[in-house]
């Protein structure tokens, strides 16, 4: 038996399937994977989000010290509310854990994967040396993750005046809190929606009032279909501490501005750079049938060969596609080896949907 969330008694009331994550016991589906894909795409759907790790930073040097850890800069967070994407890198330039880092009136909120918690935490206690820190994980609070073109509108209508008028006024990536709730406008799907950050002891009822209001309860299945179209990366697949974020599609996560600022990774990086990236992160679709899978192996003619790091049949486009590392000279064809045989296929931006629009 796994870890198990606030919730997990009510997601097998409502039929969950469950599955492994992590070490979670978390929902897979509850009938069908597909339509709760269709319903965060057309509408919204919530998902249960608690197992990942809610991290609170405070202290003089607070600053100065996730200027240190991560390669995105927090000095960019212009103020209260405000929020970025970030990788935590090893020294090799390695991606140790990718997060969300919101600025707080206290200091700062890191959001981090449930299956990297353990070593987060290490990490961030052995570089808390010198720094003057405080580090609190927040066990006690429960996340919800409410995703579609509808989310906001059918949150709102449920929660109290000063909560609705938040969530209608947060621009996207933006997160703040009304009393001891925390409502983001982020979150893992392509779609707009929010990521609601609320005590423990409230969750469950606040759950059954989201799905009371039409609004379907979804599980992981659905979760990866969406963040697969989206072209978001998922840790332990499409990036992990033997990839960086220089072959990761995730360049841009990195602020190399100011020069003097010597985040953890950063001469690593720079010294691929000066040798020469030989890897990328590209989308590939299959246009015959079958099912792109991680691992599978992708070869382009004259060039070398690649890997599958995420695959699956994509709900919006009815065909097959997948996330893959190949080398950098490839162009716009490839071929996959499914079952013996080997299927050509479109190469194409790592990006196949968003906000309910077909990108490729």
């Amino acid at each position: 038996m796994g870890q198990r969330t606030l919730l997990y008694d009510l997601h097998l009331a409502l039929g969950a399937k469950t599955v492994d994550f992590g070490g979670w016991d978390m929902p897979l589906h509850y009938g069908s994977q597909v339509e709760e894909h269709h319903q965060v795409r057309s509408d919204c759907g919530v998902f249960d989000v608690s197992h990942m790790t809610v991290i609170d930073i405070d202290g003089s040097d607070a600053t100065a010290w996730l200027q240190r850890l991560l390669a995105n800069d927090v000095a960019r967070l212009g103020g209260v509310g405000k929020a970025l994407y970030s990788p935590l890198l090893n020294e090799a330039g390695g991606v140790i854990d990718d997060l969300i880092v919101y600025r707080t009136e206290h200091g700062y909120r890191l959001v981090t994967n449930a299956a990297t918690r353990a070593k987060v935490l290490a990490w961030l206690e052995a570089q808390s040396a010198g720094f003057s820190v405080g580090v609190e994980v927040r066990p006690d609070l429960a996340i919800l993750a409410i995703q579609g073109p509808q989310a906001r509108e059918k949150v709102a209508a449920l929660l109290s005046a000063s909560r609705a008028a938040l969530i209608r006024e947060l621009r996207p990536f933006e997160g703040l809190a009304d009393g001891d709730w925390f409502i983001a406008r982020t979150g893992y799907t392509g779609e707009d929606g929010l990521e609601i950050i609320l005590p423990g002891r409230e969750a469950v009822a606040f759950y059954n009032d989201l799905v009371g209001a039409g609004i379907a309860p979804s599980g992981l299945g659905a979760r990866d279909t969406l963040r697969l179209e989206a072209g978001m990366n998922l840790y332990g697949q499409d990036i992990d501490e033997h990839h960086t974020p220089l072959t990761s599609n995730l360049g841009w996560s990195i602020a190399w501005e100011p020069a003097e600022r010597d985040f953890i990774g950063r001469a690593s990086l720079l010294a691929e750079i000066e040798h020469g990236v030989q890897d990328k992160l590209v989308g590939l679709v299959l246009e015959e049938r079958g099912v792109l899978r991680a691992h599978q192996v992708v070869r382009v003619a004259g060039i070398g060969e690649g890997e599958i790091t995420s695959g699956s049949f994509s709900p919006t486009l009815s065909k097959s596609i997948a996330l893959a590392r190949v080398p950098m000279a490839t162009g716009d064809r490839a071929e996959v080896e499914i079952r013996g045989k080997w299927y050509p296929v479109r190469v194409v931006k790592p990006t196949f949907v968003r906000h309910g629009k077909i990108l490729i």
